[in-house]
């Protein structure tokens, strides 16, 4: 492909190479460095001018840092002449914060953020699976939100033997729409645990709405795209009855694997691959909202 740059933050450089390796492309030279006042500084080591570039950076590690990194990044090759600017985040900062909760005086992170990419000199953004899809809104750029589910889907197919006689269980309310569409592609029933909290992140008690009785429950085995497994995560996850806890690798696991042998994880490289390329040829992107590229 021609007039194409693909560069990497530091917050996911084996993803990075990972979708580069995909697209028969090398990465793009950048030094990233602090000063002794702890200012990021970012260095492009080639021409941009006329070019197509891609900047792949997740939200997470040290977010503030890789989201001040990506924001220069970007900046960096726009006012070197680049042609079009697209951030590729696979998991999307501060996306939890997406709206206001019952205190007046709370703020909107997420589209604070938005605001940011778009004036860093962002033209387009690539992301998975948003903590709420209308985030989408609070650009005035394109956003493609991509879909974990196809790779979710044949993860089910291919490891879990007894799918066809399984109940797929929604943590939450706000997980429904994503469990019952998972439900209707494999056509079994699901379940959902409604949570009722007293205050925010603690939950009061919880109440499992639907029958698994005699059924494997696709909780058991927990499935989820960004696995951040903050604070005790991990030692609840090796004390917890869980099959095993799959997840994609948006976010590096390499570490948190070595600490808890349950967790697996579903490459999404491929995804974003396709979709920076069909994205720089100018084709649709829907076609990975229910298919796994091969």
């Amino acid at each position: 492909m021609p007039n194409i740059k693909i560069f990497s933050g530091s917050s996911h450089p084996d993803l990075s190479q990972k979708i580069a390796d995909r697209l028969g492309l090398e990465l793009g030279k950048v030094v990233t460095k602090k000063f002794s006042n702890q200012e990021t500084c970012v260095e492009i080591g080639e021409s941009v001018r006329g070019e197509d570039v891609y900047i792949v950076q997740s939200g997470c590690g040290e977010i503030n840092d890789n989201l001040m990194e990506l924001l220069i990044m970007i900046n960096a090759c726009k006012i070197a002449s680049a042609s079009r600017v697209t951030a590729v985040i696979p998991c999307f900062p501060y996306a939890r914060q997406d709206k206001k909760d019952k205190k007046s005086r709370a703020p909107i992170s997420a589209k604070l953020v938005a605001n940011m990419l778009s004036v860093s000199g962002a033209d387009h953004i690539i992301t998975m699976d948003l903590h709420a899809c209308q985030i989408q809104g609070f650009f005035d750029i394109p956003v493609d939100n991509l879909c974990a589910e196809p790779a979710v889907l044949k993860w089910i197919k291919e490891n879990i033997g007894e799918w066809k006689n399984c109940t797929i269980v929604s943590p939450d309310a706000g997980g429904a729409k994503r469990v019952t569409s998972i439900a209707d592609w494999l056509n079994v029933d699901f379940a959902l645990i409604h949570k009722e909290r007293k205050k925010a992140n603690e939950v009061d008690r919880m109440v499992l709405v639907g029958d698994v009785k005699d059924r494997v429950a696709i909780l058991v085995y927990a499935i989820l795209t960004h696995g951040i497994f903050s604070g005790p995560a991990i030692s609840r996850i090796n004390n917890a009855c869980f099959e095993a806890v799959v997840v994609t690798n948006t976010i590096p696991q390499e570490e948190k694997m070595k600490h808890c042998s349950k967790i697996q994880v579903i490459d999404i490289s491929m995804i974003l691959a396709e979709a920076i390329r069909r994205t720089h040829n100018g084709e649709s992107v829907s076609y990975l909202f229910s298919h796994v590229p091969l």
